[in-house]
């Protein structure tokens, strides 16, 4: 095996690819034609559904029931109950806090 490019007139013919024949490589051979894509149908068909195939309706539906009455006094009653036992809470809940970090901070400074 010859390694070195041999010095003369044509350097670059020693690189050059070798010329070939067309049927040397299969160039002459037929190509075969594609496959054809397949072409979609849709779903298969379904058989007929049975004509008593639907469930029983009910033609008149009972009318709404009534609501029961409110007693709007109550209501407003109760809710005033509930914000001040929540306020109350919250105030408890802060005076605790307060009193707490009085605590804390006076066992640090002292």
């Amino acid at each position: 095996m010859n390694v070195t490019a041999p010095t003369g007139p044509d350097d670059d013919a020693y690189w050059k690819r070798p010329d070939s024949a067309a049927g040397q490589f299969g160039a002459d051979r037929p190509v075969p034609a594609p496959k054809p894509k397949p072409v979609y149908e849709g779903p298969p068909r379904q058989a007929p559904a049975s004509p008593h195939w639907r469930p029983p309706v009910v033609s008149h539906p009972p009318p709404p029931r009534s609501m029961p009455a409110q007693n709007l006094s109550s209501v407003d009653e109760s809710e005033g109950a509930a914000r001040t036992m929540t306020y109350g809470v919250g105030l408890v809940a802060g005076a605790i806090a307060l009193v707490l970090m009085c605590l804390l901070c006076a066992r640090v400074i002292f």
